[in-house]
């Protein structure tokens, strides 16, 4: 049984993923459908590109995943699909699969990719605001049928990418920024677990407050405590014991964050 999973930005509250639920069940009964998330803050293409490749490995091989986080549809963008990491993706060829495609590539993967040109493989009537409903969710269920990739559209290889930021090297650590700021409030910056020489020792500064250390888990602080710790995608998240952190410290995403080794910073403080 293929798995099809979805995220959009949509919501919950309009219909439109059930619709395409709908759309898929109907030319493909027997699929199986997740819904990986629809509560992507609107147009946030970032956001969506970070959560689609913090999930999809956990997902089976040949499970389809459709993204619709999709602010130029009815445009000229196109819509692709891709087929690499021994599963595929279809949604808007607006950089929403920049990171999957950047982890393929790191890890040394085939890639096969295809505008969706193919109105057979559509619904008869295409909206310009719902291509989820009219194009992605079709293809994805002709897809689950058992039609090849090469006979949804026509080959591409020059996908549009985003910039995705990285961290930068200072002479006390590293520059970061955050993200995302999840449910919880939690603050995941794009720093990693490889930034960090020295858990005890590193310094985090957001905003205009500071946190020491690097905490193994949450239960080990008191209630209330602002922390900073590696969270299970291996990102460095700042976060408070049972409460929010964007709440306390009041920043937002694109805001930096400076992680400080102790020892960098004291090294540089002798050579003045």
């Amino acid at each position: 049984m293929t798995i099809v999973s979805l995220l959009s930005d949509f919501g919950e509250k309009d219909g439109f993923t059930g619709i395409m639920k709908g759309v898929i069940w109907s030319i493909a009964p027997q699929v199986q459908i997740a819904d990986l998330t629809h509560e992507i803050e609107p147009q946030n293409i970032l956001q969506g590109a970070i959560v689609l490749a913090n999930a999809y490995a956990y997902f089976p091989n040949g499970s389809i995943h459709i993204a619709v986080v999709d602010p130029g549809v009815g445009t000229g963008r196109r819509a692709i699909a891709i087929h690499t990491a021994n599963q595929y993706f279809i949604g808007p060829d607006n950089g929403i699969f920049s990171l999957v495609l950047q982890q393929a590539e790191d890890r040394g993967f085939p890639l096969e990719s295809v505008e969706l040109d193919r109105p057979t493989f559509w619904l008869p009537n295409v909206s310009r605001s719902f291509h989820g409903r009219d194009i992605f969710a079709p293809v994805a269920a002709h897809l689950a049928n058992g039609r090849k990739l090469s006979e949804l559209g026509t080959p591409i290889q020059d996908l549009v990418r985003i910039q995705v930021p990285v961290p930068v090297r200072t002479a006390d650590g590293w520059q970061g920024e955050i993200v995302a700021i999840d449910h919880f409030g939690n603050l995941i910056t794009n720093l990693t677990e490889q930034h960090i020489s020295d858990g005890q020792s590193a310094r985090l500064n957001v905003g205009e407050v500071s946190v020491t250390g690097i905490s193994l888990t949450f239960g080990n602080r008191a209630l209330g405590d602002l922390v900073a710790t590696i969270d299970s995608s291996n990102q460095l998240s700042i976060a408070v014991v049972n409460g929010s952190a964007a709440d306390r410290i009041k920043v937002k995403v694109g805001d930096a964050v400076h992680l400080v080794d102790a020892r960098l910073a004291e090294r540089k403080t002798h050579d003045r």
